[in-house]
């Protein structure tokens, strides 16, 4: 059985809550460069055995079945990472206005986290938690007369996060961008004796436009309008620092900026501002410019996969989450890439 996360001991004087967030402490005994255990790998689990799906805007990644997942899982430890991210692909016949599926324990985010820390139990496994993959309207929230009805929304979030801890998250992820719904997600799971899992915030969310293959991976972009009535206008840097003092004070124990490099001045802010650990995410539109760049002959993916990472931790990112978490961590250990079949 892993470690508990508030059992991590340090010399950081930090406060109960930050012992939860065990990866982001390794982090800090090396500030000032890049290691595989600044990195966490996102996983998209699908239904199905032995299943490999690529996903043709993001060259390298795929959809895997659970039993893939726990494969890349044991990859992951074996190369030093942090942790590993899980979103769920989830299918169509599932999916409703309130999103049911997301509060099933028998459900494929459920099973898929217990799988995997089974099978690497001291790899740190971060959650999802937010409406759209489940949703048959494709938004975070509850939409009702056509609005997203955020007070309707939190008790789901509660609920979804609440399975998770039972499968076994070390954090779950709010990527919603409800109002208030660190502080419901932490009394949830306080009183259902889940006081050891952390909450990895999404407290600065833009609505960005490098969001696009992430979308088509899950297929869950919105049937109706877009998400900039909840997710931040990327032209307003104050806001900011506001989100990232309200889910302090509601509990959260990790603070996220998304996108990570369009928006390293907000990174370095936010850095500047809280004492809780900071993670960036390289999000899916990020990774397939690099992609798509190198392919092209504009440079090398592996030089500017690093160099682009190496400026998330410069900026202050005590985490990183990556689609390239697997290729930056081999290029650093200098070990030559495991031939898996696809």
């Amino acid at each position: 059985m892993g470690m508990s996360l508030r059992s991590i001991p340090t010399s950081l004087d930090e406060s109960p809550p930050l012992h939860r967030a065990r990866a982001a402490f390794r982090a800090r005994r090396s500030i000032g460069g890049l290691a595989p255990q600044h990195l966490i790998w996102p996983l998209f689990v699908q239904e199905g055995v032995d299943l490999v799906t690529p996903i043709a805007s993001m060259p390298g990644c795929a959809r895997v079945s659970i039993d893939r997942a726990v494969e890349q899982a044991a990859e992951a430890a074996c190369a030093g990472l942090a942790g590993i991210a899980l979103f769920p692909v989830v299918p169509d016949r599932l999916k409703d206005p309130r999103g049911r599926e997301s509060r099933n324990r028998q459900g494929l985010m459920a099973r898929a986290i217990c799988a995997v820390k089974a099978a690497a139990p001291d790899l740190l496994v971060l959650s999802d938690v937010a409406l759209d993959p489940y949703s048959s309207d494709g938004h975070d929230g509850v939409v009702i007369n056509g609005k997203i009805d955020n007070d309707a929304t939190l008790p789901l979030l509660a609920e979804m996060a609440l399975v998770q801890a039972q499968a076994g998250a070390d954090l779950v992820a709010p990527s919603d961008m409800m109002d208030g719904r660190i502080g419901v997600i932490r009394r949830a799971l306080d009183e259902a004796g889940y006081p050891h899992v952390g909450i990895c915030s999404y407290a600065v969310k833009y609505a960005s436009a490098f969001y696009g293959p992430f979308r088509d991976a899950l297929e869950s972009a919105p049937r109706v309008g877009d998400k900039r009535t909840y997710q931040m206008d990327p032209g307003n840097h104050r806001e900011a620092l506001r989100e990232i003092r309200l889910d302090e004070e509601e509990g959260a124990d990790w603070l996220m900026v998304k996108p990570g490099l369009p928006y390293l001045d907000i990174l370095h802010l936010v850095r500047a501002h809280t004492a809780l650990p900071v993670a960036a995410y390289q999000v899916s539109g990020e990774y397939a410019m690099l992609k798509a760049a190198s392919t092209a002959g504009a440079f090398g993916y592996e030089e500017v996969l690093l160099e682009s990472l190496g400026s998330l931790r410069r900026a202050g990112a005590d985490l990183i989450v990556t689609y390239g978490a697997l290729d930056a961590a081999r290029l650093l250990a200098s070990v030559p890439p495991v031939n898996r079949q696809q």
